[in-house]
């Protein structure tokens, strides 16, 4: 990767319903902006189950992973999953995430910077609030837990959505929005951040 390209690395981050209804959406788009990535795309919309499925499925692995990862998450804790196949366990996954996802309005945006993806899912936390460390988005704003969205038949509420890889990012990019609602610009703050002298500081 070109070192332009690096420090133009993308990523795909919605603030789901529980965020919005909360009014954590200035909170959480200012954490991003503070370690000193940029905003290049951002809208409010309501999705439809199959779009939620669409943009959870995007990876043809995840399915597999994530059931296999669950059922080694219950193991570890010394419970019994649901099940053993990994594909029915993503199967109650996706409907309880449709209901999640559905049930308001989200924010979908696209912040811009270098190890962006790595420095987002770093500064949102790990999956369950609970165990999520202190400092992190949903370390210091969810006090959710599996134990509590298991007991509830439902999806843990944990605020974000997060793309995982450079792949991933690219292609829920390009479901979530067109080019043309991608804005290139500059940001003063850059020159700080990635000019390798601070040239154009003192005049």
């Amino acid at each position: 990767m070109e070192l332009k390209e690096f420090k133009q690395e993308k990523t795909l981050v919605i603030i789901k319903p529980d965020g919005i209804q909360r009014g954590l959406i200035g909170e959480i788009i200012k954490r991003f902006e503070n370690v000193g990535l940029k905003l290049i795309a951002v809208k409010m919309t309501t999705l439809v189950p199959d779009f939620i499925e669409k943009h959870y499925t995007i990876n043809p692995e995840w399915r597999k992973v994530t059931g296999e990862k669950t059922i080694k998450n219950y193991k570890d804790k010394g419970l019994i999953p649901p099940h053993d196949d990994p594909y029915k366990i993503t199967e109650i996954i996706l409907g309880n995430m449709k209901k999640y996802m559905s049930a308001g309005p989200v924010i979908a945006m696209i912040l811009e910077g270098a190890h962006a993806i790595k420095i987002v899912r770093k500064l949102v936390g790990g999956t369950e609030p609970l165990t999520s460390d202190v400092g992190t988005i949903r370390g210091d704003y969810v006090l959710d837990s599996y134990q509590m969205s298991d007991t509830d038949g439902r999806s843990i509420r944990n605020l974000i959505h997060a793309s995982g890889s450079v792949e991933d990012a690219e292609k829920e990019i390009s479901l979530w929005f067109s080019p043309e609602e991608i804005v290139n610009y500059r940001l003063v703050q850059e020159k700080i951040l990635y000019d390798v002298n601070l040239d154009g500081i003192l005049e």
